[in-house]
């Protein structure tokens, strides 16, 4: 019998993808402590807020903790850019291993309840301040799933 994270297809990534990270973070040298030290701790956040969120009841919660696991593996690609920058990551392995992370982002948004995105709307930019602004309009949310130009929900979920 497992726990109920441990059947999840992203927890079972996300394991893989600490191993396989962890592996990595032996051969690094001093130069590359702090990316090695931060990419350890998020790809450790990604399973470990998986679980959290999986046991959590309420909606709100769950989502929560899917979002902070999300967090965390886009900021593991963003530390593999950086390693591989710093001549200390090969492109093609991090390449590899970042089709891995964005399997787990797209999973955990649609945990969350949110569309997965791969980079900004350029509607967010509009020329009106009062339709994008959240002091002015606190139903605005830049992560939803609101059509902006037809007003309305998508319905092909």
């Amino acid at each position: 019998m497992g726990l109920g994270h441990e059947k999840l297809d992203v927890y079972r990534l996300s394991i893989g993808y600490v191993a396989w990270v962890y592996e990595k973070a032996k051969a690094l040298n001093s130069v590359h402590r702090a990316g090695r030290d931060q990419w350890l701790r998020a790809s450790q956040s990604i399973p470990l807020n998986i679980a959290e969120g999986n046991g959590k009841t309420a909606y709100a919660d769950r989502r929560r903790y899917f979002e902070i696991a999300r967090g965390s593996v886009l900021e593991c690609a963003a530390i593999q850019d950086v390693l591989v920058a710093g001549n200390a990551l090969g492109e093609t392995e991090s390449q590899s291993r970042k089709e891995d992370l964005d399997r787990m982002a797209a999973m955990l948004s649609r945990m969350g309840g949110r569309g997965y995105q791969v980079g900004e709307r350029q509607a967010v930019y509009g020329d009106s301040k009062d339709d994008f602004d959240s002091e002015s309009n606190p139903d605005f949310d830049p992560d939803s799933d609101f059509d902006l130009e037809n007003k309305k929900i998508p319905t092909n979920r």
